[in-house]
């Protein structure tokens, strides 16, 4: 008899004593056992690795303060990936700020010297330059369509073992973190990929081997807690890098911290918020001195945004920022006063 391709007949087996013939029990269908589950994974991991792999680099520095006589140089290292195939690479700020020499080299052993071309500490992302052509290159995705739960490869050069590949998942999105700078980090990717220490600037990768973050830190004597910088926040620190050489934000000469409000005054004054950013010091020729800012004014809106802290005021002052002309909104003792600002630009660090 003719089984449908689909269909296949379930064999038999016969009783020695009785002569009694009985199906035997279907199989699992095929692609449901353990171990096709596991190939399954294995195959996504090691293809999103060769995929990736010979783009990403181990990135050595030598620190640009003079040693003691007598001792050597302080050395760093880290990782980072080729984006372009004419020699740009993107890596941790912390990995090469301040670096006086830079060296990168790939899987195949290849090394090149290579220059910075900018980095912001403040995300903690850098784009450095060698002089290669036709290079191997990762391909950037999306951190947009992120799921938690999903594939996520980390690959770089843990305690300067070379192109070492784990393996994890998206553990939650949308984290924030404190960069060494003290300004916040959005939309941080939170991953249980093992990171070490010279992982710093590898490539997270999706099983479509997509780059999707960039591998920024780990806290301390935790297991399972990582994080790398969401992609989509990494190409446009690239764009502005590449654009002006550093991350244009606007500025306006103010030290403050972020203070809770009398619930009398947020009743009294009908405010958004129960906290806003007290002025602690002023820059002589900044821009809230211009404006009439006083020390021990509580800052609670700009250009017409709720101010509840200090990470909303510098998450506000982005580079469109600049130059416009708008108000202030600071409380002075029983007052509510709104001054007229024009923010500067962020200076050069």
């Amino acid at each position: 008899m003719d089984w449908p391709g689909w269909l296949s007949p379930v064999p038999a087996w016969t009783c020695r004593r009785c002569g009694r013939v009985a199906p035997r029990s279907a199989p699992r269908p095929r692609g449901e056992s353990d171990d096709a589950l596991l190939d399954a994974y294995s195959a996504a991991v090691v293809a999103a690795s060769e995929r990736v792999g010979p783009a990403v680099v181990h990135v050595e520095v030598a620190q640009a303060t003079r040693p003691a006589e007598g001792e050597a140089p302080r050395r760093g290292s880290g990782s980072g990936f080729a984006f372009t195939p004419d020699g740009l690479i993107l890596t941790n700020s912390h990995v090469v700020h301040g670096a006086r020499s830079i060296q990168v080299s790939f899987a195949d052993d290849a090394s090149f010297d290579a220059d910075l071309v900018g980095d912001d500490p403040d995300t903690d992302v850098a784009v450095i330059r060698i002089g290669g052509h036709q290079l191997s290159t990762a391909t950037l995705g999306s951190s947009r369509r992120l799921r938690v739960g999903q594939l996520a490869i980390a690959i770089g050069n843990p305690y300067g073992f070379q192109h070492t590949v784990t393996a994890g998942v998206v553990s939650a999105l949308g984290r924030s973190l404190r960069s060494l700078t003290g300004r916040l980090i959005d939309d941080v990717i939170q991953t249980d990929a093992a990171l070490n220490p010279g992982n710093s600037g590898g490539p997270l990768v999706n099983s479509s081997g997509e780059v999707i973050g960039v591998n920024t830190a780990i806290i301390p004597f935790a297991q399972g807690i990582c994080f790398a910088t969401a992609i989509d926040t990494a190409k446009w620190v690239v764009e502005q890098l590449l654009r002006f050489g550093r991350v244009r934000r606007g500025y306006i000469g103010v030290a403050g911290a972020t203070i809770s409000l009398s619930r009398r005054a947020v009743r009294f004054h009908d405010l958004d918020a129960e906290s806003g950013v007290r002025v602690e010091s002023l820059e002589p020729a900044g821009e809230a001195k211009r404006a009439g800012i006083e020390p021990s004014d509580v800052i609670i809106r700009y250009d017409g945004e709720s101010v509840s802290g200090i990470d909303d005021l510098q998450r506000i002052l982005t580079a469109d920022r600049i130059g416009k002309r708008t108000s202030v909104t600071v409380l002075r003792r029983t007052q509510k006063l709104e001054l007229p600002i024009q923010a500067a630009e962020t200076p050069a660090k």
